[in-house]
């Protein structure tokens, strides 16, 4: 076994393993901006209506969001030019062949990318000196353009999952490319809508949490529980419908992607009807260390008690994933869903009998832990994704070994993005605690400490 691991491992290219690491590290660590490019805008749109409508408080809420908007947008337009570049440098084999089926979803996710940035604009300079129909309006297209370059992006991942628009030669050339048809897979809406609710949960559950934290320090105002209230009912309503979506998912991978459903059920022989398998590791070929529920694995992966899950015994061991990795990602995710979805519903429940828990402190600090916990949903989700679908980078057609170059300079690369990526993360941290703390202060308009206001003031 070890002579064959390391004999597998002298045919892998130099360039495999630092790509899939820098992929990894960035893909994820970009998707968290990327929640709030599709997310934010929506809420920022209910509370500048509120605000129209005689609140104050939600006028302000919606300028002091726009502005957190504005850096993270800023933040995230760095990390995905990033991984644009990233497509072509670390996967030449997959860019070179399919760059032309691939090409249209990215010309149009730059398009969108643009408009947001120019409706962002429109929208922050916009105060005072457009009309307040006008004003709010501005942030329809933003949010559109957000909604729109995420599904142009998640659609190139759902084509890797179920290929389709093109035609392989017997000598192995890519023809008879249809771009429209490979943009708009059989995958590609579900894919979406999954990762469309997963955003409003991510920005939903954090920004309510940042107000959750304020109540714990005793800011019970008008503007924490406004500033609350809003994006906890996105990421409600996001959470209760996502189980729904992420179940109808799930029963069409036993027909595309058999391999990875029995990674993601832990089921090593075919069963009918399967257990549900919670926890559990595959050792030696053998699932260990679950709690069984009898028959529920056929309802939850196949939407039957009847029908089998194949077993990973029934794949070539060079077609399998990293079953341990993919299981407990896919696990997770399942689990926090499940339990912020729980929480929504019971809090919703005992707000419409007259009881808000937001008076007690053991729900806020649950609410505080909502924003990493529905973060590290998604990133699980993700894993699940990608890591169930090895060793394929195009399921079924191209390997991820035959997709990466071998070229072994790209752990500088990797390192150089480590260190970008920890500045931007400091940087973002520590600009955003300053806008907090000015505006604790009243400091509503954030003037710059070398501002032309300031210079006169101080006489110079």
């Amino acid at each position: 076994m070890i002579a064959e691991a390391l004999a597998l491992a002298t045919e892998e290219p130099a360039g495999l393993l630092p790509a899939r690491q820098q992929m990894a590290f960035s893909l994820g660590w970009h998707i968290i901006l990327a929640c709030f490019g599709v997310a934010f805008p929506a809420m920022i749109f209910v509370v500048h209506l509120l605000g129209l409508r005689g609140n104050e408080v939600a006028l302000v809420l919606a300028k002091r969001w726009a502005k957190v908007s504005a850096v993270l947008f800023a933040i995230g337009a760095v990390s995905g030019t990033v991984l644009s570049f990233e497509m072509g440098l670390l996967w030449p084999g997959l860019m070179g062949k399919f760059g032309d089926v691939l090409g249209l979803p990215f010309a149009f996710e730059g398009l969108s990318f643009f408009t947001e940035a120019i409706f962002l604009g429109l929208y922050l300079y916009g105060w005072g000196r457009l009309s307040p129909r006008l004003h709010l309006l501005c942030l329809v297209p933003m949010a559109a353009a957000g909604i729109f370059g995420t599904f142009c992006v998640i659609s190139v991942n759902a084509w890797m999952n179920m290929p389709t628009g093109f035609r392989i030669t017997p000598s192995g050339e890519v023809v008879d490319v249809e771009p429209w048809k490979a943009m708009f897979n059989e995958g590609a809406l579900l894919q979406f809508l999954h990762m469309w609710l997963a955003a409003f949960m991510v920005a939903g559950f954090v920004v309510a949490a940042v107000y959750a934290a304020g109540m714990l320090r005793g800011r019970r105002d008008r503007h924490h529980r406004i500033g609350f209230t809003v994006p906890f009912v996105f990421g409600s309503v996001a959470a209760v419908l996502q189980p729904v979506v992420g179940h109808v998912l799930g029963i069409r991978l036993g027909e595309t992607q058999p391999a990875k459903l029995a990674a993601f059920e832990l089921a090593d022989t075919t069963e009918q009807p399967a257990p549900l398998r919670l926890g559990g590791l595959m050792i030696d070929g053998e699932p260990r260390y679950f709690i069984e529920i009898p028959n529920w694995g056929s309802f939850i992966a196949r939407g039957s008690f009847d029908l089998p899950v194949r077993g990973l015994n029934t794949f070539p061991a060079s077609d399998l994933p990293p079953v341990n990795i993919t299981h407990i990602a896919f696990q997770t995710m399942v689990g926090i869903g499940s339990l912020l979805m729980l929480a929504v519903i019971v809090y919703w429940l005992l707000r419409w009998r007259g009881r808000d828990l937001l008076e007690t402190r053991w729900f806020c600090w649950f609410a505080v832990a909502a924003g990493p916990l529905a973060v590290i949903a998604l990133e699980s989700g993700w894993v699940a994704t990608e890591v169930g679908r090895q060793p394929w980078v195009v399921y079924d057609v191209m390997r991820t070994v035959d997709a990466a170059g071998d070229n072994p300079g790209l752990w500088w690369v990797f390192g150089t993005t480590l260190v970008v990526y920890t500045l931007l993360t400091v940087g973002a941290v520590l600009v955003l605690r300053s806008m907090a703390r000015r505006w604790r202060e009243d400091g509503e308009e954030l003037p710059s400490p070398y501002g032309p206001a300031a210079l006169a003031e101080d006489g110079r």
